[in-house]
């Protein structure tokens, strides 16, 4: 199993502390308005629009997707270790949920649109959760869609790299919580416990079930 470079595994862990004050500081201000949600505390807003394929062929766009809370993972199914532990998280956290996570659609964008085909990644979702959409596209359409969740990658070539497709690919591991609406409610950084998370998303259904 490979590892990242030291400097890509300590911009990581700062990248994902600074989510994580962002994630706590949200469920907090929701928490003291009263029992109501309310915006982020930090300015920080994540999502929009995007266009991709999932893994059946098809088609998807954010529209396709609004009337559910959606989690969604940006990954890519060559990752050793970082993408199969949050999707474990992800996919525990809805077990948790129960009947609830009927209203909830999981969702896995590839970073690595060249060597994830829909092909590869339905054979990757079905080893997470029966609910998991994994969704691919051209450069352009997951350029576009890691541009609206402020998602980070980098295509690294590591020393013993054997050809042009013998890469690794550092990216964000933050998994985003989406109103039915399509705005951003919080976010979850790598390591989160899937209890918490299922807590977090189960609090955010009863002040907003979906209709």
């Amino acid at each position: 199993m490979r590892a990242l470079s030291t400097l890509g595994f300590f911009a990581r862990l700062a990248m994902a502390a600074a989510f994580a004050s962002v994630a706590t500081a949200a469920i907090v201000h929701a928490d003291a308005a009263g029992g109501e949600a309310g915006a982020p505390a930090f300015p920080v807003i994540f999502g929009g629009p995007f266009t991709l394929i999932d893994h059946e062929g098809r088609a998807r766009n954010d529209k396709n997707f609004l009337g559910r809370f959606l989690l969604v993972a940006f990954g890519f199914t060559r990752c050793p270790d970082v993408c199969p532990t949050g999707l474990t998280a992800m996919a525990d956290a809805l077990d948790a949920l129960g009947e609830q996570a009927q209203h909830v659609q999981p969702l896995f964008i590839s970073v690595d649109p060249a060597r994830d085909t829909p092909e590869a990644l339905a054979s990757y979702v079905g080893h997470f959760h029966s609910a998991l959409v994994g969704l691919t596209g051209t450069e352009a359409q997951v350029r576009g869609a890691a541009r609206a969740y402020r998602v980070h990658r980098r295509k690294l070539y590591l020393p013993d790299s054997t050809g042009p497709d013998d890469y690794t690919v550092d990216h964000s591991s933050i998994t985003y919580l989406m109103g039915p609406d399509g705005a951003f409610v919080t976010l979850f950084p790598y390591g989160t416990d899937p209890s918490f998370m299922a807590a977090a998303i189960a609090k955010q259904l009863e002040r907003a079930p979906p209709r």
